[in-house]
């Protein structure tokens, strides 16, 4: 047989237990020293509940004694400990602050004068009461059992009980008592019920039947000797009634103090209650300490009452004790990660610097553009208007407008219209652009390889057709558009992996239009083969002198421009992980697309504007000569002297375009 100690933890909602140490029934050296390094291996876990004989009581306090534990476990003992002396003597200190339990109980006075009253001659049929008397009164009745020097005498038969000996009533013979009442009320009852009328026992109980017997034992219902009512549940149970004890010491005096009480409830006065070291401070006994807000418990493997305390990190909150969980995609774990917040939305603001920069520049390009486009205007007729192609010129102007335009629909906020603009009109003002540079380059292109065989002009290089051409070059850019939005209708989304960051706190969706860098790519496409087509063109008609045509700005324009491009590439799609790649991404193409146009403007307008403006001088028709003129008198001086054609005032570019011009409405 072995008898259990439990130690205790307390957890949400009530008690647990932290481990359970059995004694044996014939315990070896050392084992209550090994019970108690058992319950110290969880220093927290301090209540210890014993259900263990007096003497192994007394042992597992010498042993925590030994370990110096004194002060550090609180006891909590049966009924078998209840208010004894024996189980703490010499060892009070390890003992304090235990709490115990005892049947409530009443002394029963009519044992006492019974009891004291024995001798050993009138209680000769007990045979164990002579046994009693040697170790109550220390004495032996047999003179051959007395040694010398063992300081015990020989019983002379006078002592007297109480008198000569100290004498307490045991608290069970209350108990005793009424169980023998109880089994003479249902042997009473039982003979009522089988042998009615008849005195004695009769052939029916001849044979006691124990299972008959249990039911009238259970059955039995009176006021036992106490005054108290005798019955049992259907456990065959008793009605529990104790009493609860605390073992305190108080300027060094100790007692058994009465603490509360259990008659079908608990009854516990804890102003009366007193801990180790005299402090009424409730000491605490838990395997591991609250978790945090935003923590969850991860239960230790066989120890149901201790856990370890893990972090919602990330984007996880608490879902319950036990249970972290990820926060919807479009929200965010609040500070103490208990919850989920929605994720904070973000755009490109006007105030931003990333948006400051970009606007100024376009701001001050429209200015450029409009400006030129009024010098143009106002100088409709004059030679140097005339000679840059009026009609291209101001295709290739409108492209430039839109270009610059373009950076305040990439900053305004997207919306299903913004977004749909977005898509015509950012890749639409580069192809305007370049559609009529390509033109324009590939009209004087045909125009000096025909010189270089013929004197009769090339076809297809009248305005008209230079225009029908461009507008069959734009056409194709707004047919991919509208083939776009039929596949795929323009909106604006929440981007919330574009920022998505490993710090929650960081964390923002972005509002943006839903075109990918792949779209982006393909909107700009067909611009940028334009663009590559024209530098093609540009080289080719590189040794074209310059005065004869623009073919060299024209040149540098696209020389520019590819390296302004080739620089975007790396830059847009090398910050597509970065936390910033909103702004770098937006501030890139808005920029590069703006300087595109500037590009343009600067190398191809702004030099005949100085000459219209500040040197009109130069500015005055020619003489007129036919084409074939024209076209000779360029492709030899390009032959004998490529420098020969040099005029401050452009004299043969004019001519040249202006019979080009004249030549054209006719052979169109």
């Amino acid at each position: 047989m072995m008898l259990p100690i439990f130690s205790f933890v307390s957890k949400l909602g009530g008690l647990c237990i932290s481990q359970s140490v059995k004694i044996p029934r014939e315990p070896r050296p050392g084992e209550f020293d090994k019970i108690i390094r058992r319950l110290s291996e969880n220093p927290n876990a301090r209540v210890v509940i014993i259900f263990a004989n007096e003497d192994d009581i007394r042992r597992l306090l010498n042993a925590a004694k030994k370990a110096n534990q004194t002060g550090h476990f609180i006891w909590v003992g049966s009924d078998s400990w209840g208010s004894k002396i024996s189980p703490i003597l010499n060892q009070e200190e390890m003992a304090e602050g235990a709490v115990t339990i005892l049947p409530k109980r009443q002394s029963i006075r009519g044992f006492d004068r019974y009891f004291i009253s024995r001798t050993l001659e009138n209680n000769r049929r007990n045979i164990w009461f002579a046994e009693f008397w040697e170790n109550n009164f220390q004495c032996k009745l047999s003179r051959h059992a007395v040694k010398k020097g063992s300081g015990i005498k020989k019983c002379t038969n006078h002592e007297r009980i109480g008198k000569d000996s100290s004498y307490e009533q045991e608290g069970k013979v209350q108990f005793v008592i009424d169980a023998i009442y109880a089994m003479a009320h249902a042997l009473h009852n039982m003979h009522k019920d089988l042998c009615p009328g008849k005195v004695g026992l009769c052939s029916r109980m001849e044979t006691i039947n124990g299972t008959l017997l249990l039911k009238y034992i259970r059955n039995v219902n009176f006021t036992g000797i106490a005054g108290t009512p005798v019955i049992f549940n259907v456990n065959g149970d008793a009605p529990g009634r104790y009493e609860i004890y605390q073992y305190q010491i108080t300027n060094n005096n100790t007692e058994y103090k009465i603490i509360g009480h259990w008659t079908d409830q608990l009854y516990l006065d804890t102003d009366e209650m007193q801990w180790p070291g005299a402090t009424q401070e409730v000491p605490s006994s838990i395997c591991s300490q609250p978790c945090r807000l935003g923590q969850r418990k991860k239960t230790v493997k066989g120890i149901p009452c201790c856990w370890h305390c893990e972090n919602c990190d990330g984007y996880q909150y608490q879902a319950d004790t036990y249970t972290c969980k990820m926060c919807r995609f479009d929200l965010r774990p609040n500070a103490n990660h208990t919850g989920c917040d929605p994720i904070p939305i973000v755009k490109l603001e006007w105030s931003s610097p990333w948006a400051v920069i970009p606007v100024l520049i376009a701001v001050l390009g429209i200015m450029a553009t409009l400006f030129v486009v009024v010098s143009f205007v106002r100088y409709n007729d004059t030679p140097i208007v005339k000679a840059s192609g009026r009609e291209l010129s101001y295709v290739l102007l409108t492209g430039i407008f839109l270009c610059y335009a373009t950076t305040f629909l990439m900053i305004s906020t997207p919306d299903v219209v913004i977004c749909s603009l977005r898509r015509i009109f950012l890749g639409l003002g580069m192809s305007i652009s370049y559609a009529a540079l390509l033109t324009k380059t590939n009209r004087i292109y045909r125009i000096f390889e025909q010189g270089k065989m013929s004197v009769s002009a090339p076809r297809f290089i009248s305005p008209a057709s230079q225009l029908v051409i461009t507008f069959s070059l734009i056409s194709v850019q707004l047919l991919g558009v509208c083939i776009w939005f039929g596949v795929d209708p323009s909106q604006a989304i929440i981007d919330y992996e574009d920022q998505r960051t490993a710090n929650p706190k960081m964390a923002r969706g972005v509002l943006k239009c839903d075109i990918s860098d792949l779209s982006l790519i393909c909107l700009l496409g067909f611009s940028m083969l334009l663009m590559v087509t024209c530098t093609v063109y540009a080289i080719k008609t590189r040794g074209v002198p310059e005065t004869f045509n623009e073919a060299k700005p024209i040149g540098f324009t696209m020389y520019t421009t590819c390296i302004v491009w080739l620089a975007f590439i790396p830059i847009f799609f090398g910050t597509s992980q970065s936390a910033e790649k909103m702004y770098i991404q937006t501030t890139t193409l808005t920029i590069s697309v703006s300087l595109s146009a500037s590009v343009s403007l600067g190398m191809l307008y702004m030099p005949k504007v100085y000459v219209v403006l500040f040197h009109p001088e130069q500015n005055v028709p020619k003489r007129k000569r036919s084409l074939k003129a024209v076209v000779t008198a360029a492709t030899m001086s390009n032959k004998f002297n490529p420098k020969g054609g040099l005029r401050p005032n452009g004299e043969a570019k004019s001519e040249l375009c202006e019979s080009l011009e004249t030549q054209g409405r006719y052979h169109a």
